[in-house]
């Protein structure tokens, strides 16, 4: 399990990316006043704190498989209606929501074609799906960087790139087609993070979170401790506060009247 790390580690591995992306996304979304909306694979709130922001808790769902994300989720956001439940088994009926969107997970559930039907089903005629997804081209830097040094030390290492599903328009497109989601648009949104020095880079991989983080752990300390060179070589940051980059894609496409 790659996310059963605490949520106050999944924060600081992702959640400074996270928080920057989840604002422009609900824009993309097209979350707006009176509004009832669905967070799909919520982690520990981000996207859910912003959707409450505009529509009020009230109006706002979250869908969050692990325990203790859905529980961060829930006393972030106090008043929304979080559930413990996988996105591909939504516990919601037909027709429920104006807009349901997926924020950086669909590429890790296990039936990402039934985890869009699931968002389809939920919402009304007329009403938005919507995902995105970290771009595996190499716009987000900080897990490039992590990885190229990874196989540059060890050829045989996962890299999460090569096969992170989605991460690239047309899978996207290919995706929403296969849900027939009309008026389908995909546009990049790009962010940045901002660390105080390579350490506060380096310590949210020791965390275990994600597949990067979950490879990491799972190295000896000396081979922990050469990709921790290796990285820091490859930033070139030896100390002071730096910012990477972070591109994800967007799609978003309405359910047939």
């Amino acid at each position: 399990m790659t996310f059963a790390a605490p949520a106050e580690s999944y924060d600081d591995f992702m959640g400074r990316y996270s928080r920057a992306l989840a604002p422009p996304f609900a824009r993309f979304a097209s979350i707006s006043p009176g509004l009832r909306v669905l967070d799909v694979g919520a982690g520990p709130g981000a996207l859910t704190e912003v959707f409450a922001e505009v529509v009020g808790a009230a109006s706002v769902a979250a869908a969050e498989p692990s325990a203790q994300f859905a529980e961060a989720c829930a006393e972030r956001v106090p008043g929304a209606d979080v559930r413990q439940t996988s996105g591909e088994a939504l516990p919601w009926g037909a027709d429920s929501f104006d807009v349901a969107a997926a924020q950086l997970v669909l590429n890790f559930m296990k039936d990402a074609d039934q985890g869009v039907e699931e968002m389809q089903r939920v919402v009304k005629p007329g009403g938005t799906v919507a995902t995105c997804i970290w771009d595996t081209g190499g716009g987000m830097e900080m897990l490039r960087a992590f990885w190229e040094a990874a196989i540059a030390l060890n050829p045989s290492a996962p890299a999460e790139g090569a096969r992170a599903r989605f991460g690239v328009p047309g899978e996207l497109r290919a995706l929403f087609a296969t849900a027939a989601l009309e008026d389908v648009v995909v546009e990049p949104i790009d962010v940045e993070g901002a660390y105080e020095d390579f350490d506060d880079f380096w310590r949210p991989f020791t965390g275990g979170v994600g597949p990067a983080g979950s490879y990491c752990v799972s190295l000896t300390d000396e081979a922990q401790g050469a990709l921790r060179e290796e990285c820091r070589m490859r930033l070139n940051k030896k100390s002071g506060p730096f910012r990477l980059g972070a591109r994800s894609w967007a799609i978003r496409g309405r359910k047939p009247a």
